[in-house]
């Protein structure tokens, strides 16, 4: 049954920042579509938070490279809580790593399927549903970039780096395309973060080693960046699309 709030679709919301946004939406008055691709009990625990927060919300299995996925993801979404009118494109992995002459076909394939390819796929498909062009209501999207856009990731990850300059290309592109169709579309572009990926990618010591890089002289927590991304959503940023907003701590 539908919720009666404005619903929320988080790619990749088992954990991390998207898991921090998830649990921060209901505060904001958002029921919450919380996908997953394999870990079901993560993105389950993060809906028991939600609805303890007396707010509706569902977990959603489905690859985010996958356009029937996708699909589903957005359908199962409207028909347990209601018209989706925003969407976190969150989902996304940093491959191994190391130097390009090291980069397997691989894991670049992986790394550009999911973070340029399932940024895109979620993104048409909200559109679809939002864009008064088609009988929606508008919206707003906010993609989750990285300070690794604007940095390079020399010696560790320039695939992944190239991979979100794809994201914030499409940010501005994408903005400009569907302003006139009541939807915003902006990117947070996260530095140093707390989260798992850095164990995920090998090396969970990460975050400690390079804080003394940051202007502020620590990592940063997905909450910081949950924040900023809920603002981007919210009708306080309603003269805001197109945007790229660093959430990095000055590096």
């Amino acid at each position: 049954m539908p919720s009666g709030r404005p619903v929320l679709v988080v790619t990749g919301g088992s954990r991390g920042i998207g898991a921090a946004v998830a649990r921060l939406a209901p505060g904001r008055g958002y029921a919450v579509a919380v996908n997953y691709v394999r870990d079901g009990d993560a993105a389950r625990g993060v809906v028991r938070d939600i609805e303890r927060a007396d707010a509706r919300a569902c977990a959603i299995q489905g690859d985010v490279s996958s356009e029937a996925d996708v699909a589903r993801l957005f359908d199962e979404a409207a028909k347990t809580l209601g018209p989706v009118t925003a969407l976190v494109n969150n989902a996304g992995v940093p491959g191994r790593p190391g130097r390009l002459d090291a980069l397997t076909d691989e894991d670049l394939s992986r790394v550009l399927r999911i973070n340029v390819a399932g940024t895109i796929l979620c993104a048409r498909d909200a559109v679809r549903r939002m864009s008064r062009r088609h009988g929606g209501q508008g919206g707003a999207i906010v993609n989750v970039s990285s300070a690794a856009a604007r940095l390079g990731g020399p010696g560790e990850w320039v695939h992944y780096a190239a991979s979100k300059g794809a994201v914030e290309s499409f940010t501005i592109g994408l903005a400009r395309e569907v302003a006139a169709d009541g939807i915003r579309v902006n990117a947070v572009r996260p530095g140093l973060i707390a989260t798992e990926i850095h164990a995920a990618a090998g090396d969970p010591a990460r975050p400690a080693r390079l804080a003394p890089t940051v202007p502020m002289a620590r990592a940063g927590t997905a909450e910081e960046v949950a924040e900023a991304i809920l603002w981007l959503l919210s009708p306080a940023a309603s003269y805001t699309t197109g945007a790229i907003l660093d959430v990095a701590g000055g590096r």
